[in-house]
């Protein structure tokens, strides 16, 4: 869901308030793009509990007399005043430890292999144009990949020099170098078929992509290494930070809404992770 709901779009009518202070549809169905579900209801109920918690937030922020400053972004973008608001009453009431070495040592001990480099590959192919849907152009270009293939089979070394010849990349003309890449930077197709070849061999079938059919050659594999605590504390530490900052809120935020005469919606489960 990726715009606004319209009001015939939404649940029966029923008045939502936060402590006497009421939130009108209209400010709910703008919310709803912010929350994607399946169905309109489940959208219009998550916009009205991140707007009920907002109105919970604004409430306690006046009634602590937190002072707004609203701060800019690098882009420019500068807050409301009720975010403003609402930032201040977080950095105010919530407070939580800086994570200390010790935990972020220990939080790298029991998931290193979250901190190692990728493995890179280095690759050179041949494309075979084939637009999508045009089964004519694909079967040519399969024929002409087997053609190539077979040839290779025989004069691998060739591969170079075909590929500056049939090629439609452009990349053909450094004999179908692709250089080095690393997960996610191919199509899937691609990439599995060239995680699955071993250094120095050229894929045995044509490999269909968006962009047409490849005939894969992997060079090299570099293994990803292992990145030292050094390299990563600070990744760890805002990481934590971010974590233990998040359920605090969550628990401060529970706490309000127990507190608060909340009429319309059920708050049970509510988002805590979108206020402002």
């Amino acid at each position: 869901m990726s715009c606004a709901l319209h009001s015939r779009d939404l649940p029966k009518p029923q008045a939502i308030s936060v402590n006497g202070v009421a939130i009108s549809r209209d400010a709910i169905a703008r919310e709803a793009q912010h929350h994607p579900a399946a169905a309109p209801k489940g959208a219009f109920e998550a916009a009205a509990r991140a707007l009920v918690i907002r109105e919970l937030l604004l409430q306690e922020a006046r009634r602590m007399e937190v002072e707004a400053m609203p701060l800019s972004d690098h882009s420019g973008r500068r807050e409301t005043e009720e975010e403003a608001l609402i930032r201040g009453l977080i950095e105010q009431e919530i407070k939580t430890p800086e994570p200390d070495e010790a935990t972020c040592r220990r939080y790298y001990e029991q998931t290193r292999k979250l901190f190692r480099s990728p493995d890179l590959f280095e690759a050179a192919h041949i494309l075979l144009p084939a637009p999508a849907g045009d089964r004519a152009v694909f079967q040519r270009a399969e024929a002409e990949a087997r053609t190539i293939l077979s040839e290779l089979k025989q004069h691998p070394e060739r591969f170079a020099d075909l590929a500056r010849a049939r090629s439609g990349c452009s990349s053909a003309a450094q004999g179908g170098n692709l250089g080095q890449v690393t997960a996610g930077q191919t199509t899937p197709e691609f990439e599995q078929a060239l995680f699955a070849l071993e250094p120095g061999t050229i894929s045995g079938e044509p490999v269909a992509t968006r962009y047409g059919l490849h005939i894969i050659r992997l060079d090299r594999k570099i293994e990803g290494r292992e990145l030292p605590f050094e390299l990563v504390a600070e990744r760890i530490a805002g990481y934590l930070r971010e974590s233990v900052t998040r359920r605090a809120t969550a628990q401060y935020i529970a706490r309000l809404v127990s507190r608060a005469n909340i009429r319309g919606i059920a708050m049970d489960g509510a988002e805590t992770h979108r206020v402002n």
